[in-house]
């Protein structure tokens, strides 16, 4: 995923100010003037906490005073004057915006979270004055009402319409009262995802499953237990193992131990994570409802979900829960059919129990093991993380023609990013930076995601603006002699934030709000999902896939039964993540009153009962920790829109197999209709160019094997 923090802005000013250090000594605030390093990568080294506020506070001086400029031009709107002059506005703000993104995110220190709390309520506001200028609005309208007859591009256009609608969606219309009663809004539930984010992270890094008796470790990957013995010895718990709700170290757990104590041990304080004081986002939670009810209202939606769909591929939540419908009864009786078989396995090895959520993972890899023999540290033993760093840049390189090479001496955000130059292949002409940071850390938030450090344009002038774009996981870390081995869906998901990288390093959209992964957030997920496919290609897992310590490349034969198990424990991968969207889809149509009280844990089993959720399954993200709707607006009542776009990748890399999984006239189609497009184009035109024709959910049901 992508997270929504970073401003649409970029362009260049040449003030300076500067900072007295601790010393007496003076600086010049890194971000007050463009950068001078190679590529402009931001000067990570030199900037420091004191440098953002005073950042913040000169680029909103800046950007209103950009949109003076533009409000007060006497000369009649024009897309120049206008749309491109508005995106172009306010570089400072973007420069602090876009490095505070990346640190709030991977480096959340105690410091940078006070910064946080004075700095997103600034930022909200600048957003919410700008989008309520009435005489800046009256300038987009007056373009939006004429747009048919100004002899524009396709992409202008389209910028043009999606300005109005952003404003209008912003406010733009509303009485001088309710704008003002839209800007509360905006502040408390911008002071609430904060408060979320806070608790979560804190809840997370606070909860500890500590192991005194080495008996209850039987089953684990040695790997997993080295690493809980490190992270007992940094929590002063020395000659114990404390293992983590990061999913390096919960997930072999629930999947490997043999003591269903210790499992129902992780299992319980994962789905109750960020339940208990201090850090409990229950009532968070019941206040954002609350206020993105209000919210939609004010703004003329019968409630959140329509609001947030009105603009996007689905164009309603109806749309979006009749396809997850379609979805969900398959994945239900292919869930059940796996409760059966792992029912019936624990039976023949003599243990009549009646299987729990916490078994759901341990009994279903018994059954993988039984059905196809496959071992997990086997196969993860030809996936060291370097190799699979191999496969996607080779992937990248045949498919898309772009070379990556190493620039050790950059500067980085984090000692453990690697930092790459991206060319074309043939001609050597520089394509964008990429920067990678694979594993955890304490200030860092749990997932995996893509943004960008900068953004890409194409200005009339002829500038030209490449992007630098980043990835960042929690892959398991190398333990031992060992280094990082990756299983199976860490490798997925490698190749799936890359597939994000791609759409952003790729892009050769004209307008900053366009370029990349500026789309429809239901089509965001096309590049990063098709992507994906290619891991388990034979012609490429030739290439990366080899043992880390003999260099073999993985064995056909397990290549086959990888491929045979391909769709094992689909029934409850598909359950859980269509619950979820499901679940988020319940929340978005919630109207509750002023006054109401908001039982979490009531509402989320109300939803359940409704939907008939099998009981050994739930949700992929409960609400205290479901931080893609809760912790900002991005995915709020978006969540479906990873199964929106599967039906798309699917779909699409079927093209693929038909012509060839490294087919160059089917490389060169994605690359030039999705990749490079960005947002210029509405995305169903997109798509339709590059596969042909319409896409439809059977690809997808194919795909998870829940059809025949």
């Amino acid at each position: 995923m992508k997270p929504l923090l970073t401003l649409a802005l970029a362009a260049a000013i040449t003030t300076t100010a500067m900072v007295t250090t601790s010393c007496g000594e003076k600086r010049a605030n890194p971000f007050l003037s463009p950068y001078t390093t190679e590529f402009e990568i931001p000067p990570f080294e030199e900037i420091t906490y004191a440098d953002y506020l005073p950042a913040v506070e000169a680029g909103i001086a800046e950007k209103r005073a950009d949109v003076d400029k533009i409000v007060n031009n006497p000369e009649a709107p024009t897309f120049d004057n206008t749309i491109l002059a508005l995106e172009k506005s306010g570089a400072t703000l973007d420069r602090v915006m876009r490095v505070y993104s990346v640190l709030a995110e991977t480096d959340n220190t105690p410091e940078m979270e006070q910064i946080s709390e004075q700095l997103l309520p600034m930022v909200s506001a600048i957003s919410d004055e700008i989008s309520m200028n009435p005489a800046l609005f009256e300038r987009v309208k007056t373009l939006y009402d004429t747009r048919d007859s100004l002899g524009l591009e396709p992409y202008q256009v389209r910028a043009i319409e999606l300005s109005y609608q952003d404003f209008v969606r912003s406010g733009a219309l509303l009485s001088d009262a309710d704008k003002t009663t839209l800007t509360e809004l905006n502040k408390q539930l911008t002071d609430l995802y904060l408060k979320y984010n806070k608790n979560l992270l804190n809840a997370t890094n606070e909860t500890e499953i500590i192991v005194e008796d080495e008996a209850q470790l039987a089953g684990i990957p040695e790997a997993t237990v080295a690493q809980a013995a490190v992270e007992a010895k940094e929590r002063g718990k020395e000659g114990k193992w404390v293992f983590t709700l990061h999913a390096p170290s919960r997930l072999p757990v629930l999947t490997y131990a043999d003591s269903r104590d210790l499992r129902e041990r992780m299992y319980k304080a994962y789905v109750n994570l960020a339940t208990q004081a201090p850090n409990d986002n229950r009532p968070v939670i019941g206040d954002i409802v609350k206020l993105r009810a209000r919210k939609a209202a004010l703004l003329g939606y019968p409630d959140f979900a329509s609001y947030m769909t009105a603009n996007v591929m689905a164009k309603t939540p109806e749309a979006a829960n009749s396809l997850l419908m379609q979805i969900w009864t398959p994945a239900v009786k292919r869930a059940n059919e796996e409760i059966a078989e792992m029912t019936a396995l624990a039976k023949a090895e003599g243990q009549d129990i009646t299987i729990e959520p916490w078994d759901y993972y341990y009994w279903n890899e018994k059954v993988r093991v039984n059905k196809y023999n496959i071992d997990s540290n086997e196969v993860a033993a030809y996936f060291p993380l370097e190799n699979v760093r191999k496969g996607i840049f080779t992937l990248a390189e045949r498919l898309y023609g772009v070379k990556f090479t190493e620039l050790p001496d950059a500067p980085k955000y984090n000692p453990e990013v690697k930092v790459y130059e991206v060319t074309d292949a043939n001609t050597g002409e520089h394509i964008a930076v990429f920067m990678s940071d694979y594993f955890p850390r304490a200030t860092k938030r749990q997932g995996a995601w893509m943004d960008e450090i900068k953004g890409s344009f194409i200005d009339p002038d002829g500038t030209v603006g490449r992007p630098i774009i980043y990835n960042v996981g929690n892959f398991s870390r190398p333990a031992g002699d060992k280094p990082a081995l990756l299983s199976m869906d860490e490798v997925e998901t490698m190749f799936h934030e890359f597939g994000h990288g791609l759409h952003g390093m790729l892009s050769r959209a004209k307008l900053r709000s366009q370029s990349g992964t500026g789309v429809d957030r239901d089509f965001v997920e096309l590049p990063s999902q098709i992507t994906e496919h290619w891991a388990m290609e034979p012609e490429l897992l030739n290439v990366y896939a080899r043992h880390y310590q003999t260099d073999s490349v993985i064995p056909a034969a397990l290549v086959e039964k990888l491929n045979a198990a391909s769709t094992h424990n689909m029934g409850f991968r598909t359950t859980e993540l269509v619950g979820a969207a499901l679940l988020d889809l319940c929340w978005g149509a919630l109207n509750p009153a002023e006054g109401d009280t908001i039982d979490v844990d009531a509402f989320e089993q109300q939803v359940s009962e409704k939907l008939g959720m099998p009981r050994e399954i739930t949700y992929r993200y409960r609400s205290p920790y479901f931080k893609h709707v809760f912790g900002s607006d991005g995915y709020a009542s978006g969540y479906y829109t990873y199964l929106w776009a599967e039906v798309l990748d699917t779909d699409g890399f079927e093209l693929f197999k038909e012509k060839g999984v490294f087919d160059p006239e089917t490389a060169k189609s994605f690359k030039e209709n999705v990749l490079e497009m960005g947002g210029s184009e509405d995305p169903n035109v997109l798509y339709k160019r590059f596969r042909g024709h319409e896409p439809s959910v059977d690809a997808l049901l194919r795909h998870r094997g829940l059809t025949k």
